[in-house]
């Protein structure tokens, strides 16, 4: 039950439809089970930076199996503090990524950066409905 890389190129590319027609630029990230790389993609507009915040919340919430926006409002709990300190601080928890689900097992996350966090989070929305 992995994601495979023709499915995180779905993901990505619906999350780009999304973002064209909000008229934003983005980064997208695809990770797998494990927190990896699967794909990503940025708009030619798209800020740099936001290919750290896409990549990074995708982690976060395929580790905690949940919304980045559901992990901003605790992440200063301190076991979360420490879970990622021990990861390696590569999660950020802020909104705009979503798990991906087959079967009721996580089996990765889309990550998206570069516009408001309610676009970044739509847009990971769409990339996932797109499966």
């Amino acid at each position: 039950m992995s994601l495979t890389r023709a499915e995180a190129n779905i993901i990505a590319d619906a999350a780009i439809a999304k973002a064209e027609a909000l008229n934003i630029g983005i980064n997208v990230a695809v990770v797998d089970s494990g927190g990896r790389l699967v794909t990503f993609q940025r708009m030619d507009n798209a800020t740099w930076a936001g290919a750290y915040g896409s990549q990074g919340k995708a982690i976060a919430s395929v580790a905690f199996g949940r919304s980045s926006a559901e992990l901003q409002e605790r992440a200063a709990h301190p076991t979360l503090i420490g879970i990622r300190a021990a990861e390696g601080e590569h999660m950020i928890m802020g909104q705009g990524a979503m798990p991906i689900f087959r079967d009721g097992r996580v089996i990765g996350a889309c990550g998206v950066g570069g516009g408001t966090s309610q676009q970044d989070e739509d847009c990971a929305v769409a990339g996932i409905a797109a499966l």
